[in-house]
């Protein structure tokens, strides 16, 4: 097992995540099978519980691991699958340790950070390194490391220590140090600056590890001097220095890493010259060159608690991307503050409460997003309200659809007072209730998590031509609150379809509105298995339907062989290979590569 680590100095922020993710996309073109571990700091034992404006989103794996967002990056640009266990923390490791202790594994002891747990970290990572993640049965050739935060940070000491025992317990020749670092230019002098990359580095190797390769952040690319006067003082080869400046996408960046030989440097650091192929990168260029060309608009309103921090809802953005590209159609997202479109907000910020409803009844289609706690929630009811009565695409995620439920009793039923137990737990009518084996005491790891079955019962509903009608499939899950069993059969009496159940037939999965032009609400995550070259089925409908093609993805024959390729380059017409009018996807990454382009 070949080993490459990566580190980020200077700042958090520059973009370690999709730095990785694409070293692992480079070498996975090279022929070579990939693996990813994520290393986070923090003492809570995973992401559950953390606020989204805290730390970003919870991404969900299949086997219910809540973990790092990043890990979301490595599933999408490797196209793996992987575990709980390939996010360590800081909890994770001691929860283990002291389990051990407990237990009297360490024969009387004195447990300490050396060798204890600094010990526990490796022998984490190679259990877990060797577990296939592609599908096939041997472990992969080359484990792709991220060490989270910045050099220098208190918390991550153990793990640095580690590391660097580590890279002697594996020996030379399978382990490589990719670290990050930021070479800015100051405006009153317009000169690329090298010294915060020193000091890193300097940094770095004061705490027992020494850089093979640096992946300088900047603007623009480096300079020539500037390169040299780093390799002079990084004691790092100019060969081994490459430069990740800001790109349209982040497609480009496996790009940028191939155009300047990287996976060459590595190669020679781990001694994979002999087996490695020329990197085949055509059809993720295709992709990188489409999406840079894209210029026909979709504009899609994202209506949530957490609009205020793009990386809360970061997959959802990730999957309305694959399917604008899908559709050849460039991605407009405006965000939409859920409690802005309520009555209170109209009494107390009209401003606001106007710019709400301006941007939410200028869009083309409506998503609300999964979210806790009932701040926003009568916004989100009141959006689903419009989109249903204005026949509006809609897809409601998680608690989108639980609002949507909710939103049908109250107009359709007349239940005025119709509610989640959630947010009114004295409600007469009680349309989503709490899920009998979760639990009210302790929130992490306790809701209904990871990869689940969902059944279609509806043969001839949108959400089940979308899945190529399948009888069923598997889908990830997170929520504790579910549609009440009890007040199904009077839901779908006044036209509410529920087109999806879990094998049991009593947990609703998706609902559908069977005379509207697009209306779905799916009880899981459609998000989290979206990849860039297979667009999640229920975004590419929301996004065909929000711009009048959904005919054409649902009934391909009877549109005269006209369908969207889920592949990078052609629309497929008559038979013909076409090329289609196009654009960039404009959403606001927070990953240092792209700038905030045309969101609101």
């Amino acid at each position: 097992m070949k080993y490459v680590l990566v580190t980020g100095g200077v700042v958090s922020g520059l973009g370690k995540g999709v730095t990785a993710s694409s070293i692992g996309v480079l070498l996975k073109a090279c022929g070579l099978r990939v693996t990813s571990i994520k290393i986070d700091p923090y003492l809570n034992t995973d992401a559950g519980t953390m606020s989204p404006f805290e730390h970003g989103e919870v991404f969900v794996l299949d086997d219910g691991g809540e973990v790092d967002l990043d890990l979301g990056n490595y599933e999408r640009f490797l196209d793996i699958k992987l575990t709980r266990d390939n996010n360590i923390t800081t909890g994770k490791i001691y929860q283990h340790v002291i389990a051990k202790e407990r237990k009297g594994d360490y024969l009387g002891k004195t447990v300490q950070v050396v060798p204890h747990v600094t010990d526990a970290i490796q022998d984490w990572i190679e259990r877990v390194a060797v577990i296939p993640v592609d599908g096939k049965e041997d472990p992969a050739d080359v484990c792709v490391i991220e060490l989270g935060g910045t050099i220098g940070d208190i918390e991550s000491a153990p793990f640095i220590e580690a590391l660097g025992q580590f890279s002697y317990r594996v020996g030379p020749g399978n382990f490589c140090l990719v670290h990050v670092s930021l070479v800015p230019v100051l405006n009153v002098v317009g000169e690329q600056k090298t010294k915060p990359t020193q000091h890193s580095v300097k940094g770095l190797r004061g705490l027992g590890l020494t850089p093979d390769i640096l992946a300088c952040r900047s603007t623009k690319p480096l300079e020539d001097n500037v390169k040299e006067k780093l390799a002079q003082f990084c004691h790092v080869p100019l060969e081994y220095i490459f430069t990740l400046y800001d790109v349209p996408n982040i497609w480009r960046i496996p790009l940028l890493l191939k155009d300047q030989k990287a996976h060459l440097a590595i190669s020679k650091v781990l001694n994979l010259a002999s087996i490695l192929n020329e990197p085949s990168l055509g059809e993720w260029t295709s992709r990188a060159e489409l999406c840079d060309n894209l210029h026909v608009p979709v504009r899609i309103a994202v209506v949530g608690k957490y609009t205020g921090l793009s990386d809360a809802y970061l997959s959802v953005l990730k999957a309305l991307l694959h399917a604008s590209v899908a559709c050849r159609k460039k991605l407009v997202v405006d965000w939409v503050p859920a409690c802005d479109l309520e009555k209170e907000t109209e009494k107390e910020n009209p401003d606001a409460y106007k710019a709400a409803w301006k941007l939410l009844k200028g869009v083309d289609g409506i998503l609300v997003p999964g979210g806790f706690g009932d701040r926003g929630v009568e916004g989100k009811i009141l959006a689903a309200k419009y989109a249903r009565e204005n026949k509006i695409p809609f897809l409601g995620i998680c608690l989108g659809m639980q609002i949507a439920v909710i939103e049908f009793a109250r107009s359709v039923l007349s239940l005025q007072d119709a509610n989640s137990t959630e947010f009114n737990p004295e409600t007469k009518h009680p349309c989503i209730i709490f899920m009998p084996e979760g639990s009210k005491t302790h929130m992490g790891g306790t809701m209904r998590l990871g990869s689940r079955k969902s059944i279609f019962n509806v043969k001839d509903s949108k959400s089940a031509k979308l899945y190529e009608n399948k009888s069923f499939v598997d889908e990830r899950h997170r929520h504790r609150y579910e549609v009440n069993p009890d007040m199904v059969e009077r839901l779908e009496k006044a036209g509410l379809s529920f087109a999806a159940k879990d094998e049991t037939g009593k947990r609703m999965e998706i609902i559908e509105l069977p005379n509207h032009p697009f209306f779905i609400g799916a009880q899981f995550h459609p998000e989290f298995k979206s990849r860039p070259g297979k667009a999640s089925p229920l975004f590419l409908g929301l996004i065909a339907a929000s711009c009048g093609e959904l005919d054409t993805v649902l009934n391909p024959a009877s549109a005269h062989q006209h369908s969207i390729s889920n592949g990078p380059t052609n629309i497929f017409i008559n038979g013909t290979s076409k090329k289609s009018p196009n654009g960039l996807a404009d959403v606001r990454y927070n990953n240092g590569y792209c700038n905030g382009l045309y969101t609101r």
